[in-house]
């Protein structure tokens, strides 16, 4: 009976979505210093995590201030931009417009899961870059960025690199490494997705939580995949995105039309 219920307890707490994003349970406060090693693995290796954890790394506009993680040489926010204005003070309006700069509250609460903004946000006037670092501020506050798709690159071959963020031995297997450790649907399936054992996933404190992505007409992905924006563009009106979805074992890019669609947003410190 006691098993039983244990269970039914573990498969509800990891069916549960949306619980919080803003800081994730890897990530706890120290007193007086301003990062930590968030320790752990990734559930196959048990290694210690060589992650350091950045406390109040930066502060927005809005006075919001952000964790985050150095990953190599590179410095990343540990949560996602929920900014409501530009670093020079000029507004970012709240709606669904495809052209110009707008930002989306995703289930109704961006303070803890970050606003869903759209490309021409993203960018704030500049037609993107594929330079590392890509030189594009964006949204980004003063002194950070908007990271390329070759900044992207760079952090999942690093991260893919270390033994304590692989799963099961693949510089490929990485998502659950990125992965917050709460809020994705559980499916049944690979060992090494972000969805089974959530508990395990997050070694490296960067806490990729699953709000899922805007569009226009709707949204979708909420408890499913996380969406990041690139600086970068593809073709035409195309621009590089990344994403992590539960089912999956890596971090996937993919190209897609700059317009109509808000996805998240991590910046880069310069």
């Amino acid at each position: 009976m006691k098993k039983r219920t244990l269970f039914i307890l573990t498969a509800f707490l990891c069916c549960i979505a949306l619980i919080s994003c803003k800081k994730d349970e890897t990530k706890t406060n120290n007193n007086n210093g301003n990062t930590e090693n968030p320790g752990g693995g990734n559930g196959n290796q048990g290694n210690p995590s060589t992650a350091v954890i950045i406390h109040n790394a930066v502060t927005d506009y809005d006075g919001n201030s952000y964790d985050a993680v150095q990953l190599g040489d590179q410095i990343w926010m540990a949560e996602n931009l929920h900014t409501t204005h530009f670093a020079n003070g000029v507004a970012i309006p709240e709606g669904s417009s495809e052209y110009s700069p707008s930002r989306y509250t995703p289930n109704g609460d961006a303070n803890t899961c970050g606003y869903l903004y759209n490309w021409p946000a993203v960018v704030h006037g500049s037609n993107g870059s594929a330079a590392n670092p890509s030189g594009v501020q964006g949204v980004c506050p003063t002194g950070w960025h908007v990271p390329s798709d070759a900044e992207w690159t760079q952090m999942t071959d690093y991260v893919g690199s270390r033994s304590e963020f692989v799963c099961s031995g693949s510089s490929e297997n990485i998502a659950k490494a990125l992965a917050s450790n709460q809020g994705w649907q559980m499916y049944s399936g690979d060992s090494c997705a972000v969805c089974n054992d959530q508990s395990t996933n997050n070694a490296t404190g960067f806490s990729a939580y699953p709000v899922g992505r805007y569009f226009s007409g709707g949204s979708d992905g909420s408890g499913t995949v996380a969406y990041f924006w690139t600086a970068t563009r593809s073709y035409g009106n195309n621009v590089y995105y990344r994403f992590i979805s539960a089912q999956n074992v890596s971090v996937e890019s993919f190209d897609g039309f700059m317009y109509g669609y808000s996805y998240s947003v991590r910046c880069v410190k310069d």
